[in-house]
C-alpha cells in the first residue's frame, strides 16, 4: 500500500494556474500604461480610466481596484522630491517667499500629475501580478478542495 504525504497533495494557488505572472515586469509595464500582461495593448482609456480590456491579449482590466493608493504614492514620491529640495534651497540661498511658491507649487502640480497616470498603472499591475481581486482566474470556489 502506498503512503501519500499531507504536503503532497496541498493544491496551492500557484500550482492551480498555469499563467506566471512575474510582479516587476507587471507592475514596469504598467508604468509605462500598458497591459501588465502582454505590455502591448493601452491600459487607460482616459487620463485615469483605465480601459474595458487589452486591445491586444484581451485581458479584462475591469476587476482592478487601485482606488486610492495611486494618490497617496504620488504624494510620498513628490514629497521625498520636493521637500528636500526647497529645504536646501532655503537654507543655502534664501530667496524671497513669492519666488519660492512661484516655482514650487508648479513645480508640485506638473510632477504629481505626470506620476499619477504610471503609479496608477503600476498598481493595476501590481494586483495582476499577484492575482488580486478579479484577476484571479481560479476563484476560492474553484480550488479543489484538499
Amino acid at each position: 500500500m502506498e503512503t501519500v504525504s499531507p504536503a503532497a497533495t496541498v493544491c496551492t494557488r500557484e500550482s492551480a494556474t498555469a499563467e506566471k505572472r512575474d510582479l516587476w515586469t507587471a507592475m514596469k509595464r504598467g508604468f509605462r500604461c500598458r497591459c501588465p500582461r502582454c505590455g502591448e495593448g493601452k491600459l487607460f482609456s482616459a487620463f485615469l480610466k483605465v480601459g474595458s480590456n487589452c486591445s491586444s491579449c484581451g485581458l479584462d482590466f475591469t476587476p482592478h481596484r487601485a482606488d486610492d493608493l495611486p494618490a497617496y504614492l504620488v504624494i510620498i514620491i513628490v514629497g521625498h522630491i520636493v521637500v528636500p529640495v526647497v529645504l536646501w534651497v532655503e537654507t543655502n540661498y534664501s530667496p524671497a517667499i513669492w519666488l519660492q511658491m512661484s516655482i514650487y507649487l508648479p513645480l508640485t502640480l506638473i510632477a504629481s500629475l505626470v506620476l499619477l497616470q504610471p503609479v496608477k498603472g503600476a498598481v493595476v499591475g501590481f494586483q495582476w501580478a499577484q492575482r488580486m481581486h478579479g484577476f484571479d482566474e481560479n476563484a476560492p470556489g474553484e480550488i479543489p478542495p484538499v
